[in-house]
């Protein structure tokens, strides 16, 4: 039963993050406005959500001990969960940098921060993703502990953590690779609004009605909103990795079965809500939502309804 529970509300999550990301990408695709360096960051962020929906919840599933497979194979599996999480770190921390090049150079930002420089960002964002999180191929796994002591030649049941190491967990993948860029993030955020907080009291003083003071409202609107997705990714992610923390120190038993489940759906969840945050707290992206609706889904409902109609008004001519 408990099991029915859990994989129902994966699939639930899949579906959410599925629907909503294959949105903003196709938003970010749709609109030519959107098609700044701080929103390139944002498709990489929800392409990342998108897989974490359609790849890292069956995979997460999948090695949840329900099959057995040979060691490399499940290990391999295990690592794209972990390239996916990386990836989903690596933008946030490219649209930190990106805010805070806004703010700080203002007026040598469009020439520093172009389109093509920003893809080549989040193609290189993806690279690094992908050298952290497969790094446990290499060597940093456990395959030689003495459950999995024959990972050469036979198969095991397949598990996250009967593969990937909790001190390469804790150590490098939580305080090298996620708490590190968190930290890095919570700074030049703090720096992005101390900076326009700063230009903002200027403005007040000077010209409380310019053009520059409405700009400057717009970026402090769209840093809180770029901020506010961190913090999900920080609260949604950390309860799991902290778990993790304590899993090394005490063992199996200082984690209850069900408080590790909750922490995975959590983690999951945060993929989810991405789009719903940037539909609620950004205009451009909610504009973009709109047209995508106008245009895709009511236009197409209003053209079958004239198609029917016309069937209908040629058949009642016939009779």
């Amino acid at each position: 039963m408990a099991w029915l529970i859990y994989t129902s509300l994966e699939l639930l999550i899949a579906v959410s993050c599925c629907l909503g990301n294959v949105l903003v990408v196709w938003a970010v695709c749709l609109k030519r406005v959107l098609r700044q360096p701080t929103f390139c960051f944002v498709a990489s962020l929800a392409v990342a959500d998108f897989l974490v929906g359609s790849v890292a919840v069956p995979l997460a599933v999948l090695v949840d001990g329900w099959m057995e497979m040979p060691f490399q194979a499940c290990l391999g599996l295990s690592c794209v969960v972990l390239v996916l999480t990386q990836a989903s770190v690596l933008s946030l921390l490219a649209i930190a940098v990106d805010r805070y090049l806004r703010v700080s150079i203002p007026l040598r930002y469009k020439e520093i921060a172009t389109e093509q420089r920003s893809w080549t960002a989040v193609l290189l964002c993806w690279l690094i993703s992908c050298l952290l999180g497969f790094m446990p191929l290499f060597g940093w796994h456990n395959g030689d502990s003495p459950s999995t002591s024959l990972m050469n030649s036979s198969h095991i049941n397949c598990t996250f953590l009967a593969v990937i190491s909790l001190p390469y967990m804790v150590y490098f993948n939580y305080l090298c690779c996620i708490l590190l860029p968190l930290v890095a993030m919570t700074i030049l955020y703090g720096l992005v609004f101390y900076n326009l907080r700063k230009r903002l009291r200027r403005e007040e003083t000077s010209a409380p009605e310019s053009k520059l003071r409405t700009l400057l409202l717009k970026e402090k609107r769209l840093a809180s909103s770029l901020a506010l997705v961190l913090l999900l990714f920080a609260a949604c992610w950390m309860p799991l990795h902290l778990m993790n923390c304590i899993l090394l120190s005490t063992g199996p038993q200082g984690v209850p079965q069900i408080a590790f489940y909750a922490g995975i759906l959590l983690s999951h969840t945060n993929s989810a809500v991405n789009p719903v945050v940037y539909a609620f707290r950004i205009t451009k992206i909610r504009q973009a939502y709109l047209e995508i609706w106008r245009r895709y889904v009511v236009c197409q409902r209003g053209q079958k309804d004239f198609k029917f109609l016309m069937e209908i008004s040629a058949w009642r001519s016939e009779q």
